[in-house]
């Protein structure tokens, strides 16, 4: 919070009337921000022009609060098998369950299968012998109708190679409302390229970013590079590059070895992306 949000923040009374909260006056926060409260709508009303100006600032600095918190992990989570970090770019998805799990752990019971002829989902142990793509294809549209998001996603992925983008919005839409970050990921590149909707820039960068709060390695690399490229505010772009860096994505240390070979990025930006990578 700015020094001067700080000095004008006071709570314990009605930002416009001034009176306080005692017996059955109760005061409600700001819609956005947490630096005022009111004992009415039409107090909050007539105290808007005066707040406006100061509720864009800390409404801002929430909003950066946010967006740069380091995820504990990638918007994959852990293999529910083995425990360990999905890696980025090697997973599979069971189509009965939905159930995210690590190739070794893929591996593993294809090696079980082999010995007892019996195709099982390692996590549901739902027996896959007898199903032919159509019956996959119903069990993944049974996931969809529970409102299971990654098999809405999943559909999403499905209508956009078959060239259907409205459909596809449809799908990674409702996939988003319920969390997924993979489907605002995909929403972001819809509004970017116009594909099924306008062109919006705007809304392309919201959708990134809740990918990448939602623990999106490649959502914040891009979000960085938007940073870097578009709006030239190099410490935002480190800051998301530092963090993409520490969810597995080693893009960021390519980028910055190049731009510090080059003379634009200093020895210490450079060994901070070092600092926070950890592998996954």
């Amino acid at each position: 919070m700015s020094e001067e949000n700080e000095a004008i923040v006071d709570t314990s009374s009605c930002g416009s009337c001034g009176i306080a909260e005692i017996d059955d006056i109760k005061l409600k926060e700001c819609d956005d921000c947490d630096l005022v409260r009111y004992c009415s709508d039409e107090c909050q009303e007539n105290h808007s022009p005066q707040h406006e100006e100061a509720c864009k600032e800390r409404a801002a600095e929430l909003r950066d609060e946010i967006l740069f918190k380091q995820p504990e992990s990638t918007h994959l989570g852990d293999c529910p098998i083995c425990c360990l970090p999905l890696p980025l770019d090697s997973k599979f998805v069971q189509i009965c369950c939905s159930k995210l799990i690590c190739i070794g752990c893929a591996h593993a019971n294809k090696m079980r299968e082999a010995e007892s002829l019996d195709p099982l989902c390692p996590i549901c142990q739902e027996s896959l012998m007898k199903f032919t793509p159509v019956d996959l294809k119903k069990f993944m549209m049974k996931r969809v109708e529970a409102n299971d998001p990654v098999m809405i996603r999943q559909e999403g992925i499905l209508q956009q190679n078959e060239g259907d983008y409205n459909s596809a919005f449809e799908y990674f839409t409702k996939a988003a409302e319920l969390g997924n970050a993979d489907a605002h990921y995909h929403l972001a590149a819809l509004y970017r390229d116009g594909h099924g909707v306008e062109k919006d820039k705007q809304k392309e960068v919201h959708h990134l970013e809740q990918a990448a709060i939602g623990g999106h390695p490649t959502a914040r690399y891009d979000l960085g590079c938007e940073e870097w490229d578009n709006n030239d505010n190099a410490e935002r772009a480190m800051k998301h590059w530092i963090i993409a860096a520490a969810l597995g994505d080693n893009r960021p240390i390519e980028f910055m070895m190049e731009m510090s070979e080059e003379g634009y990025v200093s020895k210490d930006d450079l060994a901070a992306l070092f600092v926070h990578t950890r592998p996954l």
